[in-house]
């Protein structure tokens, strides 16, 4: 049998069971945006974006206990511990259009510590998800108080929104900037200056 007209027979009847993969859906809204899936440069798109999208959205499949997977150590320290600048893309839930930007996050210890390596990896996890930012803010925060009880946790977050940028108002600079402040970070003046200054201060 021809590939494509067997490959066209094996979507069909995918279709007609209601198993559609994430790709044949794709190929399906090329073709109600104006397009032809079947052009050189379109042909590959469905599955390209269906892997994409599965890396984007993979943070359902994880979860903090097997993320940390014993990775808080008991430790007599209790100053503060700040992780700044953390990278990171998400999905806006409203249009499906990414937002990016940057997190910065600091807890008070209360006997247990977070290996670094896992803050930037808890960011990850909640970013990998179709989100708005102030959720994500505010699950970064409650998850690192509730696996290591500490003082107090403070989280801030800095992103820029393609669906801001790209449509609706189209404002190329702006960025939105949100906060979740746990224990003394909410309670203490003098801890949320703190750490409101060491997120200002750049590296040289």
């Amino acid at each position: 049998m021809n590939k494509p007209i067997e490959e066209l027979l094996l979507h069909e009847s995918a279709a007609a069971a209601g198993d559609e993969s994430i790709a044949d859906l794709v190929r399906k809204m090329i073709v109600k945006l104006g397009e032809d899936p079947d052009r050189e440069g379109l042909r590959k798109t469905p599955e390209r974006f269906e892997k994409a999208l599965r890396f984007l959205t993979s943070g359902y499949q994880e979860n903090v206990d097997q993320l940390l997977n014993g990775a808080t150590f008991s430790v007599a320290y209790d100053e503060m511990v700040i992780v700044k600048d953390i990278e990171f893309f998400s999905m806006c839930e409203h249009h499906l259009l990414p937002f990016f930007g940057k997190v910065h996050i600091a807890y008070l210890p209360n006997k247990k510590v977070i290996g670094l390596s896992k803050v930037a990896r808890l960011v990850n996890m909640f970013a990998r998800r179709m989100q708005i930012q102030e959720r994500l803010t505010s699950q970064i925060a409650q998850a690192i108080e509730e696996k290591i009880d500490p003082q107090g946790v403070g989280v801030i977050v800095e992103a820029r929104h393609l669906c801001m940028q790209m449509r609706g108002v189209e404002k190329q600079h702006s960025k939105a900037v949100t906060s979740a402040m746990l224990g003394a970070f909410r309670h203490n003046k003098q801890t949320r200056d703190e750490f409101l200054a060491l997120v200002r201060r750049r590296s040289d």
